[in-house]
């Protein structure tokens, strides 16, 4: 009696036989440089949605290339980009500096603030002494004009 195999058998193969690929014999660092040569983009949406109204929509751009796949493509935004190049630190200094002078403004303003309440204050005290002196003046001329009276 023959019985028959459940699983299907493969025919007999060459164990030598090489299914060539694209990647075969490449390194990272060759697949690494035709990615950056070439340069390669990921593309993607995500949509949070209830009962068919969307609450959040995600739009996922990312490209992967060298600068200069990037320059040819128009793409140049970090060389102007102050935090990615040699300006960032003139940057941060030149902000510091600005802080500075600020808080010694307003050091300066408060000081003349304080000086300006300081003289109104004593104008004021004056003003009144000069009132209190002049109603002391009047109230003796009346009284000198009823004794002559």
């Amino acid at each position: 009696m023959t019985t028959t195999p459940l699983h299907p058998t493969r025919p007999q193969t060459n164990s030598n036989r090489v299914i060539p690929t694209s990647t075969q014999g490449s390194t990272l660092a060759d697949i690494l440089e035709r990615v950056l040569d070439k340069g390669i983009v990921i593309a993607g949406d995500i949509s949070i949605s209830i009962a068919s109204t969307e609450l959040i929509h995600i739009r996922i751009r990312l490209l992967i290339c060298s600068v200069d796949k990037a320059r040819e493509m128009g793409i140049n935004w970090w060389e102007s980009d102050p935090y990615l190049s040699s300006k960032a630190q003139r940057l941060v200094e030149e902000n510091q500096q600005l802080q500075q002078r600020l808080e010694g403004l307003e050091t300066q303003l408060r000081l003349l603030t304080s000086a300006s309440l300081k003289n109104e204050a004593t104008l004021a005290a004056n003003n009144q002494e000069d009132l209190q002196t002049m109603d002391e003046v009047n109230s003796k001329v009346v009284n000198d004009s009823q004794i002559e009276a």
